[in-house]
C-alpha cells in the first residue's frame, strides 16, 4: 500500500497493483502469464466476434429465413417442423461455426501445460454440449412460438414472465443436471482437510451437505473450487488439482472465497438479477421484433412466423454483447467482496497471499493485464489487484494488532 494512501479507503479506491508485483511474481511468470493471454486472445475474441457476425447475417438478412424453410421442408414443412428444425438448425451452425476457434484455444493451452484431455475427449465434451443446448433449446423454442401464434403483438408479456422462471429452475437444477454431464464427482475422504473445510463452513455459519472432489484432472491442471447448490444439496467442491497442488490452508482460503459467495447470497440475489434481466430482454425482443422494417429484413411476415426465428436470435446476442462488460463489472465487485470475506474469516493474508499466486502461476493467469481486456472480459480481478488489496486490508487501522490465525474449529475473535 503506497504510504500516502489513506487508512481504510480501500473498499472503494483501486488498490495499488504495482507496488509488489516484482516481489510476488518473477519476470518469467508475468511473462509467461502474458504470452498464454497474447496467444489465446484472438481465438477467443475471434470465435466471439465470427458468432455475433454469424447470427446477425442469419437474423437481419433473408438467409436464415431461407434455413429454417428449407430445414422446416426437409421435416415435413408443418409450422411446428419449421421451428424445431430451424432452432437445431441455428444451433448446429452456431456450433460448428465455433469449433475451430474452440480447437485453436485448445491447442494454445495444450502448449502451455494446460490440457490434459485429449482429442477425443474434447470432441466428445462438444458432443455434450450440443445436446445437452438442443435438449434445452427445441422445448423453449416451441414454447416461445405457441405464444407467438397466441398473439404475435403481445406474446412477450406471459413470455418474460416464463423466461424469468425458468431462470430461477435452470439456477437451482445446474449442479443436480448438468454439472455431472461433464465431471464426476466423489465424496471427499474423511481427513483433516475434509475435517478442516467442514469446520470452516460450520464457523461462517453456512450449512454445506457434503465437500465433493470433481475429476477435472482428466482435462485440464488448473486450479478451482467452489460451493453449488441450495439448502440441502449445498455442497463445496474442490477439483482434485487444487487437491494435490496446494497447500491444505490455501484450499481453506479458496473454499472461504466460496463461502462469502453463500455468506452475501450472491447465487440467490444473482439468480433473482438473472431472473428480472431475462424478463427485461424478452420485452425488449417483443417490442423490437415485431418492428417491421427488421421483420422485412429478415423475410418473416410477424412474431409468429418460424422464419422470425433468426432475427430474435440476432437481437438476443447483440443485447447479451452490450450487458456483458455490465456483467463483468458487476461480477468483480462480487469476487472482491468474497476475497474480504475470506480475510475476515480466516484473518490468514499471508497465506492468502500465497493461494493468489499459486491460483495464478497454476492456471497460467495473465497478472496484469490490459485495463481494457479486463473492463470488457473480467469476471475476476486481477491476481496483482487481489494481493494488493489483501495487502490494504491487513493495513487497515482496526487491524493494525497482528491477528492469529484459528484452528480448524475455532472461532477468530
Amino acid at each position: 500500500m503506497p504510504p500516502d494512501a489513506a487508512p481504510g479507503s480501500t473498499a472503494n479506491a483501486a488498490p495499488d497493483v504495482t507496488a509488489d508485483i516484482t516481489a510476488d511474481f518473477t519476470p518469467d511468470e508475468r511473462a509467461r502469464g502474458r504470452a498464454l493471454r497474447r496467444a489465446q486472445l484472438p481465438w477467443a475474441l475471434g470465435g466471439r466476434l465470427a458468432g455475433l457476425a454469424l447470427t446477425l447475417l442469419l437474423g437481419l438478412t433473408p438467409v436464415g429465413a431461407a434455413v429454417v424453410t428449407a430445414t422446416g421442408d426437409w421435416f415435413g414443412g408443418s409450422r411446428t417442423a419449421g421451428v424445431l428444425a430451424g432452432s437445431a438448425a441455428l444451433l448446429l451452425l452456431g456450433q460448428a461455426l465455433q469449433l475451430p476457434f474452440g480447437a485453436g484455444a485448445r491447442t494454445v493451452r495444450a502448449r502451455f501445460g494446460l490440457v490434459t484431455q485429449g482429442w477425443a475427449g474434447w470432441a466428445l465434451d462438444a458432443v455434450r454440449g450440443l445436446a445437452l443446448a438442443l435438449v434445452l433449446v427445441l422445448p423453449l423454442a416451441l414454447g416461445l412460438f405457441a405464444l407467438t401464434a397466441w398473439s404475435p403483438q403481445r406474446w412477450w408479456l406471459p413470455a418474460a414472465g416464463a423466461a424469468a422462471l425458468l431462470t430461477v429452475a435452470l439456477s437451482f437444477l445446474h449442479p443436480l443436471l448438468i454439472e455431472p454431464v461433464f465431471n464426476r464427482f466423489s465424496p471427499m475422504p474423511p481427513g483433516a482437510l475434509r475435517t478442516a473445510l467442514l469446520a470452516l463452513a460450520e464457523r461462517d455459519g453456512v450449512r454445506v451437505r457434503d465437500v465433493l472432489v470433481a475429476d477435472a484432472s482428466r482435462r485440464t491442471t488448473a486450479l478451482n473450487a467452489y460451493v453449488s447448490g441450495f439448502g440441502a444439496t449445498r455442497r463445496i467442491v474442490a477439483y482434485d488439482t487444487l487437491l494435490t497442488t496446494a497447500e491444505p490452508r490455501e484450499v481453506e482460503l479458496v473454499v472461504a472465497h466460496e463461502l462469502g459467495h453463500v455468506k452475501h447470497r450472491d447465487v440467490p440475489v444473482g439468480t433473482a438479477l438473472g431472473a428480472v434481466g431475462a424478463a427485461v430482454a424478452v420485452a425488449v425482443l417483443g417490442l423490437l421484433g415485431g418492428w417491421r422494417p427488421l421483420l422485412d429484413a429478415a423475410g418473416a411476415t410477424d412474431a409468429a412466423d418460424p422464419r422470425a426465428l433468426p432475427l430474435l436470435a440476432a437481437l438476443a446476442a447483440l443485447l447479451g454483447a452490450v450487458s456483458g462488460p455490465l456483467q463483468c463489472a458487476v461480477s468483480r465487485r462480487i469476487e472482491a467482496r468474497a476475497d474480504r470475506h475470506a480475510l475476515e474469516l480466516t484473518g490468514d493474508v499471508e497465506q492468502f497471499v500465497a493461494m493468489q499466486r499459486r491460483l495464478a502461476v497454476a492456471n497460467v493467469s495473465d497478472v496484469d493485464p490490459p485495463r481494457v481486456l479486463e473492463l470488457l472480459f473480467a469476471t475476476h480481478p486481477s491476481a496483482t489487484s487481489r494481493i494488493a488489496a489483501a495487502r490494504a486490508w491487513q493495513a487497515a487501522p482496526e487491524r493494525a494488532a497482528p491477528e492469529r490465525r484459528a484452528t480448524p474449529g475455532e472461532s477468530v475473535v
